[in-house]
C-alpha cells in the first residue's frame, strides 16, 4: 500500500472512530430544549402563558440505553414545573425477537418476561417523581410498548397492559383513545367556561389508534391539545380538531448528515417518505398542526449523530395573539 493510501485509510479510520465516539458517548447525553409559542383556540384565561412539556421514545432496556439522560430530563422537568407533562410512548425497547412465529408469543420464556418487567419497573420509577410532585402527567403508548419494532410484527399486548397498569398505579394516567379535562394550572377545576382538554390517541402499529373514539367524548367547542406516539395517526384527525398535536416515534432520524437534516438513517429506511422532526407543514387536515419530537433513546443501534435528544416546551397562548413561533 502506498503512503498516500495509508494516510487516506488512517484518516478515514480517525473520522469514523471520532463519529462513533461522538454518536455513542457524547451527543446522546446533550439534551436540546426547544421552546415554542402555541396558540390554542378558546384557551381558558387561566392557561394563558402556561407550559406543556413533551418527551418521547425513552427505549429503556436497549443495549446502552440512554436511561441517565431520561433521569436528567425528569430532574429538569421537576425544576421547570410545567403545568402538564406529556409522555409520548415507547417507554420500553424489548421487541419480539422472531417475527416469523405464528403464535403471539404470549408464553415468553421466564427470563424474558422478568427482563421486560424489570424495564417496566425502571420506567415507572423514573417518571413517578413527576406525579409525586403534583405535576399533571399523562402518557400514551408506542409500538415498542407492545414489543413491536416493525410495522407488521407480532405484538405482546400483555406488555402494554402491565406497563399501563404500573404507570397508572404511580399516578400517571395512560390515555388510549380518550379525552380528559385537565385541572387548572394551580390544580383547581376550570374557573371559567369549558376546561382545557387533552386527547390521547392509541398506538398506530398495533392498530390501536381510533381517532373517532378518541374525540367522541370531547365537547365540540372545547379547547384541546392532542398527543400520540406515531405521526401517522395525525392524518385521520378531522379538520380543526388538533390545533396543537405532538408525536414522537421518528427519533429525528437518529443519524443525520450535518447541514442536511432531511438526509437521515430513517429517511433511507423509509425510502425518503418521512418527516423526522419539528413542525410538519402541509400535513393533516386544515386547522391542525403537528410537532414531531426527536425523542431521547435509540432504535436498532445506540447512536445519535446531528440529532440530540429533545424535550419540547409549548407555551400556550390565546389564539388571537399570533401564529406558532419560537419562544423568545
Amino acid at each position: 500500500m502506498s503512503s498516500r493510501l495509508k494516510v487516506v485509510a488512517i484518516s478515514l479510520l480517525i473520522i469514523v472512530g471520532g463519529a462513533l465516539l461522538w454518536g455513542v458517548g457524547i451527543e446522546p447525553r446533550l439534551v436540546d430544549e426547544t421552546r415554542f409559542r402555541a396558540p390554542i383556540p378558546r384557551l381558558p384565561q387561566e392557561w394563558q402563558g402556561e407550559k406543556v412539556a413533551f418527551i418521547a421514545d425513552m427505549q429503556l432496556g436497549m443495549f446502552l440505553a440512554n436511561a441517565g439522560t431520561v433521569r436528567r430530563i425528569v430532574d429538569r422537568l421537576l425544576e421547570e414545573r410545567p403545568a402538564v407533562v406529556l409522555l409520548g410512548g415507547d417507554f420500553l425497547y424489548h421487541p419480539t425477537e422472531d417475527d416469523s412465529k405464528t403464535e403471539a408469543r404470549e408464553e415468553f420464556e421466564s427470563e424474558d418476561a422478568a427482563e421486560v418487567r424489570a424495564q417496566i419497573k425502571e420506567a415507572v420509577d423514573i417518571f413517578r417523581p413527576l406525579a409525586d410532585a403534583g405535576i399533571q402527567t399523562y402518557a400514551v403508548l408506542g409500538n415498542h410498548d407492545y414489543a413491536m419494532q416493525k410495522r407488521k410484527a407480532l405484538e405482546l399486548p400483555w406488555v402494554a397492559e402491565e406497563l399501563a397498569r404500573s404507570l397508572e398505579e404511580a399516578g400517571i394516567p395512560v390515555l388510549r383513545n380518550e379525552s380528559v379535562a385537565l385541572k387548572g394550572p394551580q390544580g383547581e377545576s376550570a374557573r371559567t367556561g369549558i376546561p382545557l382538554y387533552l386527547v390521547g390517541i392509541g398506538a398506530h402499529y398495533p392498530d390501536q389508534d381510533r381517532i373517532e373514539k378518541a374525540f367522541a367524548g370531547l365537547p365540540e367547542s372545547a379547547p384541546r391539545i392532542v398527543v400520540m406516539h406515531n405521526p401517522e395517526s395525525f392524518a385521520g384527525i378531522p379538520p380543526g380538531d388538533a390545533p396543537l398535536a405532538m408525536a414522537g416515534h421518528t427519533h429525528g432520524g437518529q443519524i443525520r448528515i450535518p447541514f442536511l437534516p432531511s438526509w437521515s438513517w430513517l429517511a433511507i429506511v423509509e425510502n425518503g417518505d418521512v418527516h423526522t422532526d419539528g413542525w410538519i407543514d402541509h400535513y393533516g387536515r386544515p386547522g391542525n398542526r403537528l410537532y414531531v419530537n426527536r425523542g431521547i433513546g435509540f432504535s436498532t443501534i445506540p447512536i445519535r449523530i446531528n440529532c440530540p435528544p429533545e424535550v419540547t416546551f409549548f407555551t400556550m397562548t390565546i389564539d388571537s395573539q399570533g401564529d406558532l413561533g419560537t419562544e423568545k
